[in-house]
């Protein structure tokens, strides 16, 4: 337990900010998994779309501090590859 005021405000701020990253590393992960059935069902019509929101939330995952830049840009690399593999 804290003794100091300031600390046990911290303390209670720095439960937040994990409850916030963890969702946010959930929903990550929550889309990821939806575009991945996506590939393998070769469902073409919903790809683009899944892409899309699985873009937006790596990104602004990233952008909020809960994973780095280059980790998520190497996500989207990967899934965008994926993708594209199959339009063609």
């Amino acid at each position: 337990m804290a003794n100091h005021k300031s600390a046990a405000k911290r303390a209670r701020q720095a439960v937040k900010k994990t409850a916030v990253n963890n969702r946010r590393k959930s929903a990550v992960k929550t889309h990821e998994k939806h575009l991945i059935k996506a590939i393998e069902a070769k469902d073409i019509k919903s790809l683009p779309q899944l892409l899309k929101n699985f873009t937006a939330e790596v990104m602004k995952a990233a952008q909020k501090g809960v994973m780095k830049k280059e980790t998520a840009s190497r996500k989207v690399s990967r899934v965008s590859t994926r993708v594209s593999a199959l339009s063609k």
